[in-house]
C-alpha cells in the first residue's frame, strides 16, 4: 500500500472527511448544549386584535425551552395554535436571540349553533371562543350537522345575494338534520326552503320568491310570519293570526 501513491491520497482525503465531519458533529453539539445563545426575546410581527398577552404568557414559558439553535420551533407553533383565536402560528429564529411569531387569527363572521361560546370564521371552520356579548349578538347565527360549517356560510352568503335584490337580509340560516334549509330574515320572517331536490333546487326556489315579493308580499299591511317554499309550483305565506294561502 505504500507503494501506490494514488491509494494512499485517497486515504488521506478519506481521513480528512472523517475528521471534518466529526467536528461539525461536535460543533453541532455544542451549539445546541451551550448557555451562552439564550432565546432574549419574542417578537409578534402583527398587532393581535383578540389574543390577549396573559393566554400568551400561560402557553409560551414551556414551550421555550433550550437556546437559540435547540429550541423545538414546532412546538411553540402548537402550543400559540392551542388559544382559542389562533388560528395559524409561524414561528422563526431571527440571529442572534430573537422567535419571530406571525399569527393569524380567526376572524368570526357568524355565531354557531345554540350556544355563545361557538363561531364560524371567513373560511367556514367553526371554532370556541369568546366575544363580548353586545359584539356576539351582532353576528349572524349559522346552525347545520356537525361539518356543515363551510357549506352553511357559503349557503348563508348566496341566499343574501338573492334577498339584496329586494332589499331584504337574512340573519339566521339552518340546516337541520335531515339537511332542510330554513333562513330567518332581518324583518322576522321565517323562510322555510326545505331540501335540496334535481327537480327544485333551494336556490331556484328562493329566486322564485324573491321574483314575486314586491307584488306579492312586500305591499301587505302585514308581513307574513312564515313563507313555505317547499311547493313544487308556488309557496305559502302565513300572517300571525291568519290562515295560510297560496
Amino acid at each position: 500500500m505504500w507503494h501506490k501513491p494514488q491509494l494512499l491520497t485517497a486515504l488521506a482525503d478519506l481521513l480528512m472527511l472523517v475528521a471534518a465531519a466529526a467536528l461539525l458533529a461536535a460543533g453541532a453539539v455544542w451549539l445546541v448544549r451551550v448557555p451562552s445563545l439564550p432565546v432574549k426575546q419574542v417578537v409578534f410581527v402583527a398587532p393581535l386584535e383578540h389574543v390577549r398577552r396573559g393566554e400568551i404568557e400561560q402557553v409560551l414559558p414551556s414551550a421555550l425551552r433550550g437556546n437559540f439553535f435547540s429550541l423545538d420551533l414546532e412546538a411553540v407553533r402548537l402550543a400559540l395554535e392551542q388559544l382559542p383565536w389562533v388560528r395559524r402560528a409561524q414561528v422563526r429564529r431571527v440571529w442572534p436571540a430573537t422567535v419571530e411569531v406571525t399569527v393569524e387569527e380567526h376572524k368570526a363572521v357568524a355565531r354557531w349553533g345554540e350556544g355563545y361560546a361557538e363561531m364560524v370564521n371567513s373560511h367556514g371552520e367553526v371554532f370556541a371562543a369568546l366575544l363580548p356579548e353586545n359584539e356576539m349578538r351582532a353576528l349572524p347565527l349559522l346552525s347545520g350537522p356537525p361539518g356543515t360549517g363551510r357549506e352553511v356560510l357559503e349557503r348563508f352568503a348566496a341566499f343574501n345575494q338573492v334577498l339584496a335584490g329586494v332589499g331584504e337580509r337574512a340573519v339566521q340560516l339552518s340546516l337541520s338534520p335531515r339537511l332542510a334549509w330554513q333562513l330567518k330574515l332581518e324583518n322576522g320572517m321565517r323562510v322555510e326552503i326545505g331540501r335540496e331536490h334535481p327537480k327544485s333546487p333551494v336556490g331556484p326556489r328562493l329566486e322564485r320568491f324573491v321574483a314575486v315579493y314586491p307584488s306579492m308580499v312586500a305591499g301587505l299591511p302585514v308581513l307574513p310570519t312564515v313563507v313555505d317554499l317547499r311547493y313544487p309550483n308556488g309557496f305559502a305565506m302565513k300572517v300571525a293570526g291568519e290562515g295560510k294561502g297560496k
